[in-house]
């Protein structure tokens, strides 16, 4: 069993090495958005909801040495998240969140390893349309989120675990980035 993950990640990390170049835009569209106090918003969906939230937390707290605070939100909080899904429907509650909190300059960031979340795909046409940087962390052929965010990470494995994997590595990289560059 852990030899077959090892070998998906030996077919993989030969491709991760072509995402260099959005990972330094993403790097460097952060440091622009924080420059101007601006923020980072994040959202998925289930493993993907986990990430962001671990996301943030790196962000705001500390990767690997103490810094300064970075603005991060994950858009995962349940009391917002159930109501909007109770009152506007589970399509609308990362969109809602985009709305009142994104504004132009801020860096909205999409998890999703399918890249057919619904709840996602609006809320990346909401924050393209408020002025926001749109990245998307996507797996497979990327999805119908393919081609719809300003930068794309497309994790191209079948496996959702290998997706979420490196979509972990792929933030912790640019956490690095951010950090270094304080």
């Amino acid at each position: 069993m852990l030899s077959d993950a090892l070998r998906e990640w030996g077919d993989l990390l030969p491709k991760l090495a072509a995402l260099n170049e959005p990972l330094t835009r993403f790097g460097e569209a952060l440091w622009a958005c924080w420059e101007r106090r601006g923020k980072m918003l994040v959202a998925g969906n289930g493993g993907s909801a986990a990430d962001a939230i671990h996301f943030a937390e790196e962000l705001v707290v500390r990767f690997g040495k103490n810094r300064r605070a970075l603005a991060a939100i994950a858009l995962c909080d349940p009391a917002v998240v159930t109501c909007a899904a109770n009152d506007l429907g589970y399509d609308r509650v990362f969109e809602r969140q985009v709305e009142a909190l994104g504004n132009p300059g801020d860096v909205f960031v999409a998890m999703t390893t399918s890249g057919n979340s619904e709840n996602l795909l609006r809320a990346i046409r909401l924050a393209k349309q408020q002025g926001l940087v749109t990245v998307g962390f996507l797996g497979k052929d990327g999805g119908k989120a393919k081609g719809m965010c300003d930068i794309e990470f497309i994790v191209p494995s079948p496996v959702t675990a290998r997706v979420q994997e490196a979509h972990k590595l792929l933030y912790h990289t640019v956490c690095g980035w951010v950090e270094a560059k304080l």
